[in-house]
């Protein structure tokens, strides 16, 4: 079990030392992890595969996807009141490379809702969650290459580099630009107590970034990129113009990991330390962080050093989370004991 050698002190009171344990090993490059509502954990696979955590294949749309690299089946959303109403959502890029998000019903496909034609590989967002308000967030990346070659990000007639917003109870639901000036949201998550929202952001070539967003608010809201890569000017690279701009609450560079994987505000009860707490981490150097906020200001804390691919976190119906490792295994936190 990986932990902490010592106790990390913050936010007044020392931490207790957390560990991550093994719950399921073996997948072929696992990108998320979903609470069923009702059911158990379901892994996603890239490749287009959902299997429980005993590996048992619970949907298989591999012929739908196209893989790998940065494409592939993505994001998975249970409907607010599942199981009563059996629907949930897929988003995942097509044969062409496209994005799709299709709406299931009883595991069968009944609808796509949303199509975005993706000019680059890279930069697919890709991740479905539900707010508060019953609406569908789909977060989309600036549809790749570098730098935000297409200026889609800030362009208010291009839906990359949005957080879009989908009223899934109309026939034909439009998709809504609910905020702009992303890069490539991967994972984003709203606070099941209180319903902020936290957003991922991966960064260019220095700097990774998490913005929060409170409950209620958001709609309109420009994140900044490519005018700004974090806190930081990156187009002009000095003395860019931040007037209207929201800018993140943490931040890291890129001499401690170069792709944040976004997590969850912790809710459970096994680690009552990181109550309230926002754990995420970074894909490329498995480091994972708390973020909090204490006396008005946001800090960040090491967490964890870990030799994992963090792929995505988990949360399950008890607010226990989880760890995925792109290599194949399943990892919860626990008290390390």
């Amino acid at each position: 079990m990986w932990k902490l050698g010592v106790a990390v002190a913050i936010w007044g009171v020392a931490l207790a030392q957390v560990g991550l344990e093994p719950v399921a090993k073996g997948f072929s490059r696992p990108v998320g992890l979903v609470q069923e509502p009702g059911g158990g954990l379901l892994v996603l696979l890239q490749e287009g595969r959902i299997v429980e955590l005993s590996g048992k294949l619970w949907l298989d749309v591999a012929d739908r996807v196209s893989c790998c690299g940065e494409r592939g089946l993505l994001g998975l959303a249970f409907h607010p009141d599942y199981p009563k109403d059996p629907r949930f959502y897929l988003n995942y890029t097509n044969q062409k490379g496209d994005t799709e998000v299709w709406e299931y019903r009883k595991k069968r496909p009944v609808r796509r809702i949303f199509y975005l034609k993706q000019p680059y590989a890279n930069h697919n967002g890709g991740h479905l969650a539900f707010g508060p308000d019953g609406l569908l967030y789909v977060g989309t990346g600036d549809g790749g290459g570098a730098g935000d070659p297409l200026e889609a990000a800030q362009d208010p007639k291009s839906l990359l580099g949005k957080m879009l917003r989908f009223d899934i109870e109309t026939r034909d639901p439009v998709p809504e630009i609910w905020a702009k000036g992303l890069r490539n949201p991967w994972r984003y998550s709203f606070d099941r107590e209180t319903g902020d929202l936290y957003i991922a952001d991966v960064g260019q070539d220095k700097w990774e970034e998490v913005n929060f967003v409170p409950a209620g608010e958001g709609k309109g809201w420009n994140f900044g990129w490519d005018i700004m890569e974090g806190s930081h000017c990156y187009e002009p690279p000095t003395g860019c113009r931040t007037e209207g701009l929201v800018l993140p609450v943490l931040e890291y560079g890129h001499d401690e990991g170069c792709s944040i994987t976004g997590g969850y505000v912790y809710r459970g009860g096994a680690i009552p330390a990181l109550r309230g707490k926002y754990v995420f981490g970074d894909f490329c150097s498995g480091r994972v962080w708390v973020g909090f906020r204490e006396g008005g200001v946001w800090k960040r804390e090491l967490l964890l050093k870990t030799p994992a691919r963090i792929a995505s976190f988990g949360e399950d119906a008890a607010g226990e989370l989880y760890l995925v490792d792109y290599r194949g295994t399943v990892y919860r936190f626990v008290p390390a004991r």
